[in-house]
């Protein structure tokens, strides 16, 4: 029997190591991680999911995607024959996304972000106060490899104005019931996970490692 191949898309900024602790079994699936590379200052979100669709080299891939990851995987199915697509902490479509996003679509204020700032972590670390954040700002350093000025403020224009009205009815979405960026308020028929925050693919591993096979499968 051939094996099911599963690409794994990151994040916004985040590097394929978010991955890093998901195992599926070797005799059925083999995993191959994707990254993010640098888009051209106006590159239409199309456009780059065509690109990276290129890296996709098995027939009937399972896509799977985390985060703005999310959304992109959602792009290059367009480009792909694909046995099937899942979602982590992402959204389906332009309506699930915060009404913060929403306003800022409208506004223009997401042009206002100081993302410069990401490329330089001890500065960021000026801002953060409490354990939490400062686990956060220790996970960031860790994981997050994309921080140019050029692709943070791309991927935030590409994610607030993403033009997906109506989501594939065969798509799957992993939500947890905790996630701060995207509520699960907004998400409609997700499996959902109690207590799972933004970056549950760290934090609870090992639910995914028990559960993606047979969801993959079924």
């Amino acid at each position: 029997m051939s094996k099911i191949h599963v690409y794994f898309m990151p994040g916004m900024a985040a590097s394929s190591l978010i991955f890093e602790k998901i195992k599926l079994p070797e005799e059925t699936f083999e995993i191959h991680l994707l990254d993010w590379f640098m888009p051209e200052k106006t590159e239409s979100l199309e456009d780059y999911a065509k690109k990276m669709a290129k890296s996709v080299t098995h027939k009937k891939p399972v896509l799977i995607g985390v985060s703005f990851g999310g959304v992109l995987v959602q792009e290059m199915a367009k480009f792909l024959d694909v046995k099937k697509v899942i979602l982590i902490s992402s959204v389906k479509s332009n309506k699930e996304l915060p009404t913060r996003m929403k306003i800022a679509k409208t506004t223009k204020a997401y042009k206002l972000l100081p993302t410069g700032m990401a490329q330089n972590i001890e500065i960021l670390s000026k801002f953060a106060f409490g354990g939490i954040i400062k686990q956060r700002l220790k996970l960031y350093e860790k994981y997050m490899c994309m921080r140019d000025k050029v692709y943070l403020d791309w991927s935030i224009e590409q994610i607030i104005n993403w033009q997906q009205i109506k989501p594939d009815e065969n798509l799957i979405h992993i939500h947890g019931d905790a996630d701060e960026v995207f509520p699960i308020k907004n998400i409609k028929d997700p499996i959902v996970i109690k207590g799972g925050t933004h970056i549950m693919i760290l934090s609870r591993f090992r639910w995914f490692n028990s559960n993606l096979p047979e969801i993959i499968l079924k």
